[in-house]
């Protein structure tokens, strides 16, 4: 389970930022920045990944009530411009510039998922598979999880071919049965492979030769 090792270990108060998003066909990419309480952390908090989403969705609410959160969103005709790895940075940039304007409360170090950083002037240190090893990148990950998912959610009536109320817009057989015959959404990031087959296809293909709602 994750801990707060690598908060102690940093000078106060740490904010954990994770990331939800970077694979899917459609949607945002939605970062969290999570600075906990120093008493009261909810019990449970894990991995999102790890967690059912009813579990996800009580943690959230949890974290909500007692967590400074900061929430970044990059919508998908960004993401076609910046390409997913720089769109993940900036959403990460604006969940901790969030995470400042609402709190009030500006980090004394940032602990974050993965690899590699923003470019910020803040303190922060990488850490791989942190939101398995870190309580607030734990919790900064299920802050961008539920968020996204609830994001997909609601975009559900509007597209119901693509079965996002599932799938969140990653590409199981379901979304991708339904983009050949449906064609992409306005929601969909073309850069990405499937899609960007559609338009390629769409192109090389006569007049009314391939239907679909390209928005």
């Amino acid at each position: 389970m994750p801990s707060l090792k690598h908060e102690k270990l940093c000078l106060a108060p740490v904010a954990g930022v994770d990331e939800a998003g970077r694979g899917p066909l459609a949607g945002p990419v939605v970062a969290a920045a999570v600075i906990l309480p120093a008493r009261g952390v909810p019990r449970g908090i894990n991995d999102s990944k790890k967690l059912p989403a009813a579990e996800r969705a009580r943690l959230h609410d949890r974290l909500r009530g007692c967590a400074q959160i900061g929430v970044g969103i990059v919508e998908a005709d960004e993401i076609d411009v910046l390409n997913i790895y720089w769109a993940t940075m900036k959403a990460m940039t604006l969940a901790v510039e969030a995470l400042v304007r609402e709190g009030g409360c500006v980090p004394g170090h940032i602990l974050v998922d993965g690899n590699r950083l923003p470019k910020w002037h803040h303190a922060a240190t990488p850490i791989v598979k942190g939101d398995a090893i870190s309580l607030s990148i734990a919790a900064a990950s299920i802050i961008a999880k539920h968020t996204r998912d609830t994001i997909m959610r609601a975009h559900h009536d509007a597209h119901p071919h693509y079965g996002w109320i599932t799938n969140q817009g990653y590409g199981a057989p379901e979304h991708l049965r339904a983009l050949r015959e449906h064609g992409p959404s306005p929601l969909h990031r073309r850069s990405f492979a499937p899609v960007a087959a559609f338009f390629r296809e769409a192109e090389s293909s006569p007049p009314h030769a391939i239907t679909g709602a390209c928005g």
